[in-house]
């Protein structure tokens, strides 16, 4: 098959200049009339370009009729045609976007753990936003600045990275949980921060969703006291109010972002 294919390409080129007009016949010798490109077979169909929504929308200067076998889109995959204007389906509507990531999805540089929801603060309505974890730990550091008060971190979901700023503004510590994660660059993504103790919380609730987990103790970026800032035990989750350990201390420290 391949063969033949490449003969009729070949007798194509070699007469070019004296056709302005060439058929390819894959399976048959005797291409209809009307088509530049005749596929016979009973057992075989044709494979348009497989690709992902990201990559379906990264092609440069789509031109009308172009098309793709999108890979993700939809609950199964979908061909889609590009008008000239949009993406549509094989019959003119709308192209089916993905589904919306959901919890234990990999997802922009690491794993889906929670889902906002109505209330919490940083919510949308019409929208999806989640908080995302690293697949491994980023080591074991202190919290930092024992002794020394940093005032205004939160509990709340939405504020792991309102208290990292905090601590980091007040903190000027090298090495420390909140810095490693604020410095943190992984799987392309560098916005990622100490998580708040409710969002720490959530992790560890969820923690069989993203793995990975070599300590039991992790620092989050609420603060107790001068002396004190809040961890959370992965043996047992809790009630959402943590453990308050010395800051001196050493703890192991997983980063999180929010999409």
């Amino acid at each position: 098959m391949k063969k033949s294919i490449q003969v009729s390409l070949v007798a194509c080129l070699m007469i070019y200049n004296q056709m302005t007009y060439c058929q390819v016949g894959i399976g048959t010798t005797t291409p209809a009339n009307s088509a530049a490109l005749e596929i016979s077979s009973t057992t075989q169909g044709l494979l348009p370009p497989r690709m992902t929504y990201t990559h379906r929308n990264a092609i440069t200067g789509p031109i009308a009729g172009l098309m793709i076998w999108c890979s993700n889109c939809g609950p199964n995959g979908e061909m889609q045609l590009f008008n000239g204007t949009s993406w549509t389906n094989m019959i003119g509507g709308p192209a089916t976007p993905p589904p919306p990531p959901g919890l234990g999805d990999e997802y922009e540089g690491g794993i889906i753990f929670y889902i906002f929801q109505s209330g919490d603060p940083g919510y949308v309505a019409g929208e999806t936003h989640e908080l995302i974890s690293t697949l491994e730990d980023q080591g074991l550091a202190q919290w930092g600045c024992h002794g020394s008060g940093i005032g205004g971190t939160s509990f709340d979901i939405g504020t792991g990275q309102a208290n990292t700023n905090i601590i980091l503004a007040g903190c000027s510590t090298p090495g420390i949980a909140a810095r490693i994660c604020d410095e943190l660059v992984y799987n392309g993504f560098s916005d990622w921060y100490l998580p708040s103790n409710n969002e720490l919380t959530l992790l560890c609730q969820n923690q069989a969703l993203v793995g990975g987990f070599t300590e039991v103790s992790y620092w989050n970026s609420t603060e107790h006291n001068i002396d004190n800032a809040y961890t959370v035990y992965f043996l047992n989750c809790g009630n959402g109010f943590g453990y308050h350990e010395l800051k001196g201390g050493t703890r192991a420290v997983r980063a999180i972002r929010t999409f």
